[in-house]
C-alpha cells in the first residue's frame, strides 16, 4: 500500500512502513518539506492513490466534505513517543490495512482500529 505521513508524525514512521514493504514517503520527503499545505497532501494522495496518516483533523473534515484525501489514517493518540507509535503500528498494522481495503477512512487509537467510512 502506498502512504504519505503528514509532519505531524515523525519520520520514522514513513521508514518503518517502508521496511515492512510499503511505498511510504513523508512530507519532510516533498519538495516544501513540512511546509507542505494540507491541498497539496491531498492532491498527492489523489493522484497516486496514497493513505495520508495524519494525527490533523483537518484532514478528517476534508475527506468527510470533500473526499480528499483519497484515504485517510487518523491517529488519535494524543503525545505519543517516537518508539510507542511504532510498536502501536507494528502491532496494529495487519488490520489497518485490511480496514483500509474496504473503507476510506479509519481511525487508530492506542486502544483499538476503528474503520469509519
Amino acid at each position: 500500500m502506498k502512504f504519505i505521513v503528514d509532519a505531524h508524525l515523525p519520520p520514522a514512521l514513513a521508514a518503518a512502513l517502508g521496511a515492512a514493504g510499503h511505498d511510504a514517503v513523508h512530507t519532510r520527503d516533498l519538495p516544501a518539506q513540512n511546509q507542505t499545505r494540507d491541498g497539496a497532501i491531498n492532491d498527492i494522495s489523489l493522484r497516486e492513490q496514497r493513505v495520508v496518516i495524519t494525527k490533523d483533523t483537518d484532514f478528517f473534515y476534508s475527506h468527510i466534505l470533500q473526499g480528499r484525501p483519497w484515504k485517510l489514517l487518523l491517529v488519535r493518540t494524543g503525545n505519543i513517543g517516537t518508539r510507542e507509535l511504532r510498536s502501536l503500528f507494528e502491532r496494529n498494522l495487519p488490520t489497518v490495512l485490511a480496514a483500509l481495503q474496504t473503507h476510506s477512512l479509519v481511525e487508530l487509537d492506542r486502544q483499538s482500529v476503528t474503520p469509519i467510512r
